[in-house]
């Protein structure tokens, strides 16, 4: 009702004994429909509050969740300084939440990629009203095929499709009949796009860069072996768990001494 009369919670109590518009109560029943049939309710309002500003979102998206701003909050945590970050990588961007924070946290030119045209119409939407166009450069590439075999990042960042096979048939009607499958399916084991995305960083990611990905919270244990036999390539291998206790955030930073 906010949404449809345009008023703030403060003033929707005020006005509580107004009367409503034929036509605006036409629209409310309407969004009530959608919302029975279990749409979710950020795609009926057509956007949602992420990192504390407004971004659009649609069905071609994934709605941003509080566990991707875990991820870029430990992304900037980690970095420190981040001057020396010179050019960033965001993968599978989708609404692009993550390229615009960075953009706007990083004062720095990112790259973002994701197949889907859709969801790239809607990242190049979000990156323009918040103000960072000219610092989000939009990729349409399926992870790295896109990109020069010289191409290199000094920060990869991504949340990638992880759910498992099992998991996307108990899936919530709100993500599983809504939101896109191409940004939700990982696989049998969730790991598909993850092990692709770690081998392209053998190629794609700097020696000293890092690499952060959000993951499932029963993948720990399966991210940490894509790893094992790498230690020659990549240091810092940690799964961290997120504020409910969950493993969340895959890190791992490429050797400085490694050098193809």
């Amino acid at each position: 009702m906010r949404d449809v009369l345009g008023l703030g919670r403060s003033q929707l109590v005020l006005h509580g004994r107004d009367p409503v518009s034929a036509a605006d109560l036409a629209r409310f029943r309407e969004v009530v429909r959608r919302r029975c049939l279990r749409e979710p309710l950020q795609y009926i309002l057509g956007g949602c509050e992420f990192w504390s500003r407004d971004f659009i979102v649609s069905p071609a998206v994934l709605v941003p969740r509080p566990e991707t701003e875990f991820l870029l909050e430990h992304v900037l945590a980690v970095l420190g300084d981040r001057t020396a970050v010179r050019r960033p990588l965001d993968l599978c961007t989708g609404s692009g939440v993550i390229a615009v924070v960075l953009a706007m946290e990083l004062a720095r030119p990112v790259l973002a990629t994701d197949c889907s045209p859709a969801a790239l119409a809607v990242a190049r939407a979000n990156a323009g009203n918040l103000g960072v166009a000219d610092r989000v450069r939009l990729l349409c590439s399926d992870l790295f095929s896109a990109m020069a075999p010289g191409v290199s990042f000094d920060l990869i960042v991504s949340n990638p499709p992880y759910i498992t096979e099992s998991e996307m048939a108990t899936l919530q009607p709100e993500v599983g009949q809504w939101e896109p499958r191409l940004a939700l399916a990982g696989g049998k084991d969730g790991l598909d796009i993850i092990r692709r995305i770690v081998g392209g960083c053998r190629t794609h990611l700097r020696p000293g860069g890092w690499l952060f990905m959000e993951i499932g919270a029963g993948q720990r244990q399966g991210v940490l072996d894509l790893f094992s036999g790498q230690r020659h390539l990549f240091s810092d291998v940690e799964v961290i768990p997120d504020w409910a206790g969950h493993p969340r955030v895959l890190q791992a930073r490429r050797n400085d001494r490694y050098r193809q």
